[in-house]
């Protein structure tokens, strides 16, 4: 067992909490700091020996199971025990509500009523884990100044004694979790004497008894005649496996909440083909006691069971919120996660509507909604000051959600609302935080009042936080698309000049992947009595190659302008890329055109070569001489070739993305643009470019482009 040390000196140990390590030294210390603060369940987390991660060794009062997910997480994951550790301090979690606004992933898979203190296990120069321990809903909202010292000294005095430990080279045992053992036994045993086995025996409704791991250890005839299984098989299993009908995540979740907030819980289910049952939870720190009846009130009934008809409860299950938060981290753009959210979250929750808010330069700003008849009730709040009084704003602000659960509730807070109806009644205003700062808001409307009991207000505030982690990630996305483009847009030309004897049209086609801007370019440049055309290829797609791309571009336009031959262009351009020392290589094909005479002079730099379509349609690849790409060798010079450019000629010049792919033969996508070329080379330009980056037969619909597209059309016309 190896501490994290911050360097600092270390006071000396007390001599009683320097004693061997005894060989249950985690449990024991967890069940007594358990019971002197009467909490009901807690773990010990120690730090791992070689990584930054905190593993949990021992846990007490419930299963492992309830706690799976952070088994082993890392110190600067978002939750209480790694904050304790990693910031040396307890932390302490209020309830559900608290619980769903700070941590919401936890919050997702537990929206329980609980209270929550971590603790982080150090000396004053090591720290070596955390614990937590958690309360009943039912605890008030502060820790007591009594439960905080004890917490404190007692984690104090177990880093001592690990310590100890380390010095003296003693790992720590592996312990067992303190759970309660199973009651499967038979009934007498179970009850204790025989008697109270026939008195239970003889009640009218059915009992059962549950382990902490929801195992029957009990269950009356009664009980056994109301779920029509026979009490044989049900001993020893959980009940929701044993019972078809009760195979639901929703009846197993009310199980969960019983034992984590110590509340009676609650529910109503069908037992095929149509009679209702009731089920009431009575829990303890040693598990639960179940009654069940034949359920009378029919409106009851409707109220607390989920349809017949298998349509998903409208509370959000462990499994929908799973499948929710795979789903979130696929999404792109905003408008991916407003669509999500419109899909996924809106109808678990009952939501005809939805709304997402963010803010820029101080004003409100609508990223999406779905759901409105009319668009202009939501967009014209599009803009609105963040200092208006509306609860959009105000939960954009504060973070703090608003729930209104009728039009009249919500026109008594905000009045001006009388003059902007959007004909819904009922609102759930969720802030979306993330990295501890409102990012947007999520505005969940009804079509009927609706109520918002404490649990689905907390279960809303928890998916609130899944939802904030993949709007950040979006909009970070499309800030990243507009200053791409924006930045392409600003390096390529925004038009080709108009020049005699020659007609032109470009096209740039951005990669899929990355952050769809890169290093191709083409330009067209007006000179004396001719023009000149370049076409190239910086390595890479990220913002250094789109930079030095335009420096390239630049230089190839000075150098033109100054009346450089081709070869001299291009001799001067592989010099400046190796005194700018970018460790980045180009292609490039440099040509300079005289359509008066019907000439091109052409230089090449490790481009792909150029095609040639003839007026009479045959395609040639001009296999021009050359020399390597620019940026290698100072010494390289770039043989130039003069081509016959008759009216009607048409020059395809296009960088390798057209043409090049993982696992495509070069030679043959070329023979086939040639083919397509011949085909369609008679079309308008504009129309022929377009075909032509719209056509990549070496790549699949839906298939990720890898690299940039230039394409260059030059038309000889006499």
């Amino acid at each position: 067992m190896v501490g994290v040390s911050d360097g600092q000196s270390f006071a000396q140990a007390p001599a009683a909490a320097r004693t061997p390590v005894g060989r249950p030294l985690l449990s024991l210390a967890l069940a007594s700091m358990m019971d002197e603060v009467h909490a009901h369940s807690g773990a010990v987390y120690l730090l791992a020996q070689d990584r930054p991660v905190l593993e949990m060794a021992v846990m007490a009062g419930l299963p492992r199971a309830f706690a799976a997910p952070w088994e082993r997480v890392g110190l600067s994951a978002p939750i209480p025990v790694a904050d304790a550790a990693r910031e040396r301090k307890l932390v302490w979690v209020g309830g559900e509500e608290e619980m769903a606004r700070r941590y919401p992933r936890i919050a997702v898979v537990l929206p329980y009523p609980f209270a929550l203190a971590a603790v982080p296990v150090a000396t004053e120069s090591t720290v070596y884990g955390a614990v937590f321990v958690t309360w009943p809903g039912a605890h008030p909202p502060e820790l007591s100044d009594h439960e905080r010292e004890h917490l404190t000294a007692a984690c104090g005095r177990l880093a001592v004694r690990l310590e100890r430990a380390a010095e003296h080279s003693i790992p720590p045992h592996p312990e067992t979790d303190l759970v309660a053992s199973p009651l499967v036994g038979g009934m007498a045993g179970t009850l204790g004497t025989v008697e109270a086995a026939r008195m239970v025996s003889r009640l009218p409704y059915g009992l059962v008894s549950l382990d902490l791991h929801g195992r029957i250890g009990f269950v009356n005839a009664a009980a056994a005649e109301l779920l029509n299984v026979p009490v044989s098989r049900l001993l020893g299993t959980q009940l929701w496996a044993s019972v078809p009908w009760l195979n639901d995540p929703v009846y197993e979740d009310r199980y969960r909440a019983a034992l984590m907030s110590q509340h009676t819980a609650s529910f109503v289910a069908l037992r095929p083909p149509g009679e209702w049952l009731s089920f009431r939870l009575y829990p303890s720190t040693t598990g639960l006691s179940v009654r069940i009846t034949r359920a009378r009130a029919v409106a009851e009934m409707n109220r607390a069971a989920p349809p017949p008809d298998g349509t998903p409860s409208r509370l959000v299950t462990i499994s929908q919120v799973l499948n929710l938060a795979g789903a979130l981290t696929e999404a792109v753009g905003v408008q991916d996660v407003v669509q999500l959210v419109a899909d996924e979250i809106a109808p678990a929750v009952g939501s005809q509507a939805l709304v997402v808010l963010g803010s820029r330069a101080n004003r409100l700003r609508v990223l999406g909604h779905r759901g409105y008849p009319d668009a202009h009730v939501v967009e014209r709040f599009d803009g609105m000051p963040l200092t208006e009084s509306t609860p959009g704003t105000q939960v954009l602000r504060t973070g703090v959600p608003a729930f209104f659960e009728s039009q009249e509730h919500l026109e008594r807070l905000y009045p001006a609302r009388l003059s902007t109806p959007d004909g819904f009644a009922a609102w759930a205003y969720l802030p979306l935080i993330a990295q501890g700062r409102p990012v947007g808001t999520c505005v969940l409307s009804y079509a009927e009042p609706h109520p918002f009991p404490t649990e689905e207000r907390a279960v809303m505030t928890s998916l609130a936080g899944l939802i904030a982690q993949a709007l950040e990630r979006a909009l970070l996305y499309d800030a990243k698309h507009r200053l791409a483009h924006g930045l392409q847009e600003a390096l390529l030309p925004h038009s080709l000049p108009s020049l005699p004897g020659i007609e032109a049209a470009a096209r740039y086609v951005p990669a899929t992947q990355g952050m769809d801007i890169g290093g191709d370019f083409y330009d067209l440049v007006r000179t004396q009595g001719m023009a000149a055309a370049v076409i190239g290829d910086v390595q890479g797609h990220n913002v250094t190659a789109a930079g030095l791309m335009g420096q390239v571009r630049t230089a190839v336009r000075a150098y033109t302008a100054v009346g450089q031959a081709p070869e001299e262009v291009m001799r001067s351009t592989n010099r400046l890329l190796l005194d700018l020392e970018a460790d980045l290589f180009a292609s490039c094909l440099y040509l300079r055109l005289d359509p008066a005479h019907g000439r091109a002079v052409m230089s090449r730099a490790g481009h792909p070569p150029p095609l040639l379509r003839r007026p009479d349609g045959r395609v040639r690849v001009l296999d021009l001489a050359g020399g390597p790409l620019l940026g290698i060798d100072a010494c390289a010079v770039y043989p130039t070739t003069e081509v016959a450019l008759a009216p009607g000629s048409l020059l395809v010049l296009y960088t390798d993305g057209l043409v090049e792919s993982p696992g495509t033969d070069f030679e043959e996508a070329l023979a086939g643009l040639g083919r397509r070329l011949a085909d369609a080379g008679d079309q308008p330009l504009d129309e022929l470019a377009d075909s032509l980056v719209r056509q990549e037969p070496h790549r699949t619909e839906g298939e990720e482009r890898l690299d940039d597209i230039a394409l260059l059309l030059l038309r000889a016309v006499g």
